[in-house]
């Protein structure tokens, strides 16, 4: 599947646009995907593929506009505790590291 994600982003890149791809790199206890998952975002909202779901993704959309704009890729961390996970209703936290940088 993250081929075929590689592929669309590429695509799009020689279409003419600006793509950020973002890949799971870590992930700690429970994790909606697995090390190595890739979600791609276009500068005009085009996206594929993904890294969480919910409102992670959407923070990485948008971390992956301003990466594009500035050009530094970013190391980004989410998590959440056990004890945290326990409150809203979860059986166990998890943690998961994104990179996220722009497609040249």
């Amino acid at each position: 599947m993250s081929e075929d994600i590689l592929r669309t982003a590429a695509a799009w890149r020689e279409a003419g646009e600006e793509v950020a791809l973002a890949t799971v790199v870590e992930t700690w206890g429970s994790s909606p995907r697995p090390a190595g998952s890739v979600f791609a975002v276009t500068r005009g909202g085009r996206m594929a593929g993904s890294v969480s779901g919910g409102c992670i993704e959407g923070a990485v959309a948008e971390v992956a506009r301003e990466v594009m704009a500035e050009g530094t890729p970013r190391l980004l961390d989410f998590g959440i505790s056990d004890e945290q996970a326990w409150e809203v209703g979860l059986a166990c936290g998890g943690k998961l590291k994104v990179f996220v940088e722009r497609l040249a």
